[in-house]
């Protein structure tokens, strides 16, 4: 990551804010899809991606090897989603209680 003076940190913290909010203001997936390909380049998208997937598969029951023979995403990046679901910031768990809602 970058190095920001103590200035620019704050000023990153309300530019993140105004990004949360952005996405809240979207309805539709395809307006999410759309700010997205504005947003990031394609493999930053696809990286996304291919995490929520490998968070899906993880969260049906499938092994780690599996998830990589069906997604071709590694067994490093798998363990990482993993980590993540389980010790992150309760992100993954929240949006997928959302969508089962849905």
């Amino acid at each position: 990551m970058k190095h920001h003076s103590e200035s620019q940190q704050q000023a990153l913290k309300t530019a993140a804010q105004s990004l949360y909010q952005a996405f809240l203001t979207l309805d539709q997936p395809a307006e999410v899809r759309a700010f997205l390909l504005d947003l990031c380049t394609p493999a930053e998208v696809e990286a996304m991606v291919d995490r929520w997937w490998a968070a899906c598969l993880l969260e049906e029951g499938h092994s780690y090897r599996e998830i990589s023979d069906m997604t071709g995403v590694s067994v490093t990046t798998i363990g990482r989603v993993a980590r993540f679901k389980g010790q992150g910031e309760g992100g993954y768990e929240t949006a997928m209680a959302r969508l089962k809602r849905t």
